[in-house]
């Protein structure tokens, strides 16, 4: 680690959250005539790459910056009066729980852009007649950096919502118009199933902000409910958690995942995936469980029986669209694993115990690492094959990636087998802790019931791993390829640099775990305590 002062942790946490909003203001605006390279898509492209890898520097020295030996304490702090009649503020911070999020977003988004970059040199990113050029792709892509930045380094809860609802019409946007089929349609059920969701939601965050007399999420966690009636908490944890719900996804409020995923362009699946549902997650551990401890106590069976039932509905649609015969698209074969893998950070969170919300932070971290290099290789899959049928790609095209692309197969593999929890990759210590923690969860909490939560999450992490594993066997094994058919393109440099990170983090994060769980766990101590440790 090393020593950097508090002025400068605060520039550079300010800078992550605003910078991309000013890249993407130059994005749209003429390259200088040295910088324009071989064509302005070019340039326009390489100035997303330019942008997100800076976020993603100043990041890391964030990290290095950070003191990991106070990892509880709320660090690079900025606190500005910002609408003084309100008491909004502009509030910073980072710690043990959101430097890991923060230092996600940005490896994914600029993983995303320089993928996008030199995937232009190969496949021209031509838009339809109907869709702008990549100056407004490129824009689209740092407002959304920017949102999600925000909302994991915010301490107000009036900035919070308004940072939880900027990403939402740069992501509308990346669907409708660079989506594959059926795009409008999903781009409006996305949009439409969040917005409600949030409505609901400001409700909730205005409730609290009104009754406790402050917005401050660091004062109302300090105070752990204790300016709130159980009334007041209850109908708080309801509307909060019903937004946060939607954007998790939780099941039954999961239908949108699906169709976005499947309609989405390959970065926006990567993003969704491994950005988006963070924000849901994390709303659940940094607002609801210390502001309103006794309403979420209240929720906290039902939130777990949601969880578990998200966890098998997921896993058996995986299956079904697997069976040979169904049609299954891989991408919404994705999406729908998604549903079940969330399921266990939701339960985690449910627990409300330091061992189950670690897991939750941790199941986090590896579902984007997993998920997004998962989205990365069937976006690679389908640009080859110019499907994701599953019946297309095991049938008639004779997919077979071990022998036709060894490279693209193994590393399919290798994320399949992560993302069924394998022992010694990053799937596996999140749901592990997680059903741990529904083992013994908090006092006060039915034990029979989480008893029952666990053994119906463990039957799911089998039915992960059937599913999968029937992925690899169709897709990577397949049947021969047609007489006549030509060969296929194994991994490129450029899709090797995207791809490399995310394998090297799942590993590390796998034989490691104290890499973050030092990080997560006194602060997720401090957090159930009130504050008061």
């Amino acid at each position: 680690m090393i020593d950097i002062s508090e002025s400068v942790m605060q520039f550079l946490l300010a800078s992550i959250v605003a910078v991309p909003l000013l890249g993407a203001a130059a994005a749209l605006l003429p390259a200088p005539p040295g910088l324009k390279g071989k064509s302005p898509d070019q340039a326009v492209l390489r100035h997303g790459v330019t942008v997100t890898g800076v976020i993603l520097l100043a990041a890391i020295v964030l990290a290095l910056g950070f003191d990991h030996d106070q990892p509880s304490r709320m660090q690079a702090t900025t606190d500005i009066t910002w609408i003084k009649a309100l008491d909004v503020r502009i509030h910073l911070g980072v710690d043990g729980i959101s430097l890991p999020l923060l230092v996600l977003t940005a490896l994914l988004t600029f993983l995303c852009a320089l993928y996008s970059y030199f995937r232009q040199q190969h496949q021209r990113l031509t838009p339809r007649a109907s869709v702008p050029s990549p100056k407004a792709f490129v824009a689209l892509l740092l407002v959304l950096e920017s949102g999600t930045l925000a909302t994991f380094a915010v301490l107000d809860l009036v900035l919070f919502f308004l940072a939880f609802e900027m990403v939402l019409i740069p992501m509308y946007f990346l669907i409708a118009r660079w989506g594959g089929e059926g795009r409008q349609a999903a781009a409006w059920k996305f949009i439409l199933y969040t917005l409600l969701g949030s409505v609901v939601m400001l409700l909730g965050l205005l409730l609290i902000g009104v009754k406790a007399g402050t917005f401050d999420m660091l004062a109302l966690a300090t105070d752990n409910g204790r300016g709130l009636t159980t009334s007041v908490q209850v109908i708080a944890v309801l509307a909060i958690g019903l937004g946060l719900a939607v954007k998790t996804p939780m099941w039954p409020l999961h239908s949108w995942l699906p169709d976005a995923h499947t309609a989405a362009p390959t970065v926006g699946s990567v993003l969704l995936a491994g950005v988006l549902l963070k924000m849901g997650t994390y709303g659940f551990v940094r607002i609801v469980l210390p502001i309103a401890p006794d309403g979420m106590r209240t929720f906290a069976p039902y939130l777990a029986a949601f969880a578990v039932a998200g966890i098998i509905y997921g896993s058996l649609a995986c299956l079904a669209l697997a069976k040979p015969g169904n049609k299954g698209d891989l991408k919404r074969l994705i999406a729908y694993s998604s549903v079940g893998h969330m399921g266990f950070v939701l339960l985690g969170i449910a627990t409300m115990t330091p061992t189950g919300v670690n897991g939750a932070l941790f199941a986090n971290i590896a579902h984007g690492l997993i998920t997004g290099l998962l989205f990365f290789l069937v976006g690679a899959v389908k640009d080859r094959y110019g499907t994701a049928d599953l019946d297309t790609l095991a049938g008639a095209t004779g997919a077979a990636l071990y022998g036709r692309a060894p490279r693209l197969g193994a590393l399919l593999a290798f994320a399949a087998v992560a993302s069924l929890g394998l022992p010694g990759l990053a799937g596996f210590w999140g749901e592990m802790l997680a059903l741990f923690g529904a083992f013994e969860p908090a006092e006060g909490l039915s034990r029979p019931a989480f008893l029952t939560f666990t053994a119906i999450g463990a039957f799911g992490t089998l039915l992960t791993a059937a599913y999968l594993l029937v992925v690899v066997r169709r897709v990577c094994m397949g049947g021969a390829r047609p007489a006549g058919e030509p060969a296929i393109a194994d991994v490129q440099g450029y899709e090797f640099a995207a791809w490399t990170p995310l394998v090297a983090l799942t590993v590390l994060a796998g034989l490691w775990p104290a890499v973050l769980l030092g990080l997560t766990d006194p602060a997720v101590q401090k957090l159930l305590a009130g504050g008061t440790q």
